[in-house]
């Protein structure tokens, strides 16, 4: 089984909006995959993840409710077989973090998914509804490009 950690700053908006996403839709392709996401900082620990992502995943179908915000932990990088961050200021955390051994395993989410533009997620936290909007369709692109990637779109 494969396990893909998905990583942004708070693990409040973007990479539990991924995790979701990815979830769901692997679930639908009878996919076995294991699924998480982590934020690079302490500042959301704890927290469920932002109401507005909440909302915006909630409305195309996606429950983020059970999310609680943890941060990525040295065992990440050898328990998971990808971690992927939404922009390359959070890849560059995992990077510098990353045991040389497991620098294979990190990448950015939407180019790994096959997506060419954008080629990051942003963080829609100090935006509007439309920036969460985009968030959920960026993160169903990306999950539709990984399927693809494995044969199953």
């Amino acid at each position: 089984m494969k396990r893909i950690l998905f990583v942004c700053a708070g693990n409040i908006c973007r990479s539990p909006v991924a995790e979701a996403v990815v979830r769901a839709e692997f679930a639908r392709a009878g996919i076995d995959v294991l699924v998480a996401s982590a934020g690079t900082g302490p500042w959301h620990i704890g927290k469920p993840a932002d109401a507005r992502a909440q909302a915006s995943a909630l409305e195309r179908g996606y429950d983020l409710s059970s999310h609680r915000a943890r941060r990525v932990s040295a065992d990440d990088f050898g328990q998971f077989d990808l971690l992927l961050a939404m922009d390359r200021d959070n890849l560059a955390d995992l990077s510098a973090r990353c045991p040389d051994e497991y620098a294979g395993k990190l990448g950015l989410f939407l180019p790994f998914a096959g997506v060419d533009t954008p080629q990051e997620v942003a963080d829609p936290y100090y935006g509007g509804p439309e920036d969460f909007t985009r968030v959920v369709d960026l993160a169903i692109s990306g999950a539709k490009g990984m399927l693809a990637l494995l044969g199953m779109a």
